[in-house]
């Protein structure tokens, strides 16, 4: 079953690279007691990902946090050392968290994997961007087809805040 608003987002564990090596996220420490606006993609460094999706919240970066959000998080179905090399390579890093769901266990646990075998991906998760506050789903988007990057783009998450 998929996540709506008003769920409590799935306990589960993310990655990121730190300064002495892997980490792990639970849940709790991304979102308990914070306003995030969270989007996942279903690569980093694919086409819409890279140069639709992610850049707009780059270029709102200011104005989201301008309206009270504490933090801005992406999650994508790659390891850990790709979503730092994404970081890295858009700027990203230290604005946007990036969080890797190596093995899709966020992304079945909510509902919003994809199947994306059929052109190599495997299991992905599906485009969205939602606000979570203290954990909980306040709003939520999925586009329809994952090539779009409007219904969860920056933009429109500036409208909902």
């Amino acid at each position: 079953m998929t996540v709506s608003v008003g769920d409590r987002l799935p306990d589960t564990v993310f990655f990121q690279l730190g300064p002495d090596g892997p980490e792990q996220k639970t849940t709790a420490d991304v979102f308990s007691g914070k306003k995030v606006v969270f989007f996942g993609v279903p690569g980093a460094f694919t086409p819409t990902c890279h140069n639709k999706h992610l850049p707009g919240f780059l270029e709102h970066y200011d104005d989201i946090l301008a309206k009270g959000v504490d933090a801005i998080a992406v999650v994508a179905v790659n390891d850990l050392f790709v979503m730092n090399a994404w970081a890295e390579q858009t700027g990203a890093k230290g604005k946007i968290d990036f969080l890797s769901d190596g093995n899709a266990e966020f992304a079945k646990a909510s509902g919003l994997e994809m199947d994306g075998s059929a052109i190599g991906l495997a299991t992905r998760v599906k485009r969205f961007s939602m606000i979570v506050e203290d954990g909980v789903i306040k709003t939520l988007e999925v586009e329809d087809v994952a090539q779009q990057a409007t219904a969860t783009g920056a933009a429109r998450i500036l409208q909902a805040l």
